[in-house]
């Protein structure tokens, strides 16, 4: 049962999430606020998320998470409410970034309580079910902003009202919640030394999908007819993003992570300059989808090649940096983008998004051909959009596959400093040692793997797999 409400819970919030992402946008258009000011509001946004992941963890450990949720919610609720009140920039601007903190806290909770539920015997039907429903979710989200005129205040009081209600399945559920989030840390030095094709892959996808999100719906309301237009061009991204997710990741458990990246970074570039260039509505709507499809997928991928890179104690910290990396990105990406649109015309966002995804293949290029640090390949498990990131406890390394946990087939000197001293003193020993039977940089491996600390995507920042983000 309260598996089922925290979905429940996750699908409410979402819709809802989903809704404001594109409403912001366009009352903010709709109120005169210049493309570079939205853009600023859309890096206020990330910035509370980031402020989120940092400080949320103190709030729950110290409330717990049933309170902390409806504390936030409710939060929330009146920042949705007075932000439909407003029409000055400033205000704006500091709810947005109140927006971003108040969903990844939110975000923050669920994941850490769905990963508290999940067994090792339902663990991926569980991230299947939240990945589905963080897409579904937020496309039928899209379609809720058409209830009324942007300029009017029924689109926030329909926010709010459904940001309220995702309260009550969580409050009512009879269960003991877990126990608080654990904070850990984010290791840029560690992730990059490891895996610099992740480190390019998060800050792509950070990029272009947090400048998707914070101008895309202001480029479709200028290039098509009506609202309804622009919430579908928005919820086709979504739907493209969808539908390959698992074909790209399927791709990539048999040809390789490198191949597939550098296909998607080269996909991203091919179908943002095919929307920039679309002659017509409809073909503008292949093209988003074709957007979608391309660049949603790199965050999964960003990943899965941290994950083939690390061992298995150190995927939270490492996801946590691909987090990280996606939100930093996600930062300063719109105020370029919107500067573009400022001075340019609507479409030299995409093109602008085409430029990136050049400049990262060109990078992903550079790499080709680097020797992993790993024996063995994590199996692809697609993770939700950066604005809604998955959670990373629940690592696609279940429990039961301990005994075939990643080894180390080199040393890296760069990341001496963070490998305990032990190491060092039973190098000698492990000489001695089968390939198969070679013990990680961390000692002999345990007789029972120790579990993950209760962390959350939206909670793995320094002070942990989200979901995102938005997505």
């Amino acid at each position: 049962m309260t598996l089922t409400s925290l979905l429940f819970s996750v699908a409410l919030l979402l819709v809802g999430h989903g809704m404001q992402l594109t409403l912001l946008p366009l009352r903010a258009a709709a109120m005169g606020h210049s493309d570079l000011q939205i853009a600023l509001g859309g890096s206020a946004y990330f910035l509370g998320f980031i402020a989120g992941c940092l400080l949320v963890p103190r709030l729950i450990a110290r409330a717990g998470h049933i309170r902390s949720f409806a504390v936030l919610s409710s939060a929330m609720t009146s920042v949705i409410l007075v932000i439909g009140l407003s029409e000055s920039w400033w205000i704006w601007a500091a709810l947005r970034f109140g927006i971003g903190f108040l969903i990844c806290g939110l975000y923050s909770i669920i994941e850490s309580w769905l990963n508290d539920q999940a067994t090792e015997d339902n663990r991926g039907q569980v991230l299947s079910v939240y990945t589905f429903l963080v897409l579904l979710s937020m496309a039928v989200g899209q379609q809720l902003v058409n209830a009324s005129p942007v300029t009017g205040s029924t689109p926030f009081m329909v926010l709010a009202a459904i940001i309220a209600l995702s309260t009550i399945p969580v409050s009512m559920t009879r269960n003991l919640a877990p126990a608080p989030l654990e904070s850990t840390r984010t290791r840029i030095r560690l992730l990059l030394s490891r895996s610099p094709l992740a480190v390019t892959g998060a800050l792509l996808s950070g990029a272009v999908t947090g400048a998707f999100w914070t101008l895309g719906a202001v480029f479709a309301r200028r290039s098509m007819d009506s609202l309804a237009d622009t919430t579908l061009f928005m919820s086709a991204a979504i739907i493209g993003g969808a539908l390959f997710q698992y074909p790209f990741g399927w791709l990539s458990d048999r040809v390789g992570r490198e191949n597939i990246m550098l296909l998607l970074v080269s996909l991203s570039a091919i179908s943002s300059a095919c929307v920039a260039m679309a002659p017509s509505s409809e073909l503008l709507f292949a093209a988003i989808i074709f957007f979608g499809a391309s660049t949603m997928p790199l965050y999964s991928m960003s990943l899965a090649t941290a994950a083939d890179n690390s061992l298995r104690h150190e995927f939270v910290e490492v996801g946590t940096t691909v987090l990280l990396l996606n939100a930093l990105g996600a930062v300063l990406a719109p105020v370029a983008l919107g500067q573009l649109m400022s001075i340019g015309e609507p479409s030299w966002l995409f093109w602008g998004c085409s430029g990136l995804s050049v400049l990262a293949a060109v990078v992903v290029l550079s790499q080709r051909g680097r020797k992993m640090i790993v024996d063995n390949v994590v199996p692809f498990s697609a993770a939700a959009t950066d604005m809604a990131p998955t959670s990373f406890d629940l690592d696609p390394r279940a429990p039961e596959d301990a005994q075939g946990d990643l080894t180390p087939t080199e040393e890296v000197p760069s990341l001496l400093d963070d490998i305990d001293i032990q190491a060092e003193e039973t190098a000698a020993s492990d000489q001695d040692l089968n390939p198969g039977e070679l013990r990680s940089q961390d000692g002999p491996a345990p007789d029972h793997e120790e579990p993950l600390p209760s962390t959350s995507s939206g909670s793995t920042l320094p002070s942990g797999q989200k979901t995102p983000d938005p997505s």
